[in-house]
């Protein structure tokens, strides 16, 4: 029978690996845009245009025009099918003048605009910092939920707060290989990060756990069944009975994501490619990283538990 927990110091050392280049792509971020990782107008606050021209329109035009106003680096968009001539513009604050000497900037030099049909926003920043806060703190309820509600579903099987909190770790494993390859990808492709990244940093934390929780569980029926063998076997073999059910169920979502990505819209292009990253991490970190952590603490391997095993 293969022993997947074996072998869990490599699967610790790929994790610790993955996670320290996410941290220095957070750091490398921060020193450039002031965050770990780059923000759109959703957080920094700016405008958002949603012009629909009566004629075919060039991203290039358009962003000659935004130039001619101060705006060096719009995120210009085609919304909708090319044949709509519509596109989505998000850029820094424009004053209600500025609005106004905009849109006639655009219909002379790009298209004439459709005005029935264009819709013109400003971004308030502290909308963007509320967000954020009720993402962290649903981050962190759920944490506590999540051990409570393990602690309980587990309370026959020794030390059942345990699973909880290997559980925890795996969820945070998730956020920050999450977390790491959007600070990447903002350095490498210029991505921002805007509400749909906080969405799919919460679908990531709901896919860790019920992965998690499903291999948990066959451990709790298999502990009782197999009294005589140890417990690392017990874990192994119970991971070996879930493994194709976690990867038939996790690779369906990937196959149709891999899909949605290549041939989607370019506006939830970030999100699709947060929530693959986020969902390959939350696969893997249930199977060799959550798993092995029990098995870990019950042997005395990690620090805070070796004066308990030795005791």
């Amino acid at each position: 029978m293969f022993n997947f927990v074996q072998r869990r110091g490599v699967y610790y050392l790929i994790s610790t690996s993955i996670i320290v280049l996410g941290i220095a792509a957070m750091v490398y971020s921060t020193v450039l845009y002031g965050s770990p990782v780059r923000l759109s107008i959703d957080f920094k606050g700016g405008s958002l245009f949603v012009v629909n021209f009566t004629k075919p329109a060039t991203e290039t035009a358009i962003r000659d025009v935004y130039t001619d106003f101060g705006q060096d680096d719009p995120i210009i968009q085609q919304y909708g099918a090319p044949e709509d001539n519509a596109w989505q513009i998000r850029a820094g604050h424009f004053t209600p003048d500025e609005q106004v000497a905009l849109k006639a900037a655009l219909t002379e030099n790009v298209a004439p605009i459709d005005e029935d049909q264009s819709i013109f926003d400003v971004v308030d920043p502290s909308i963007g910092g509320e967000v954020t806060r009720a993402a962290i703190f649903a981050v962190l309820a759920a944490g506590i939920i999540i051990l409570g509600f393990i602690w309980f579903a587990f309370r026959r099987v020794p030390h059942a707060v345990r699973y909880g909190a290997c559980a925890i770790v795996a969820m945070f494993h998730d956020i920050l290989i999450a977390m790491g390859a959007m600070a990447a990808l903002g350095i490498i492709f210029g991505w921002e990060v805007d509400a749909l990244f906080l969405t799919a940093m919460l679908t990531v934390v709901g896919y860790s756990v019920q992965d998690t929780i499903v291999v948990f569980d066959r451990i709790r029926e298999n502990l009782p069944k197999h009294r005589g063998d140890s417990y690392e076997m017990i874990v192994n073999r119970s991971v070996l009975e879930t493994v194709h059910r976690s990867l038939a169920t996790q690779l369906n979502a990937i196959f149709v994501m891999v899909a949605i990505l290549l041939f989607g819209g370019a506006t939830i292009k970030q999100f699709i490619a947060i929530l693959l990253i986020g969902l390959a991490s939350g696969t893997y970190s249930s199977i060799f990283n959550a798993v092995p952590l029990l098995v870990s603490w019950e042997k005395g391997e990690l620090p805070f538990t070796k004066k308990a095993a030795e005791a």
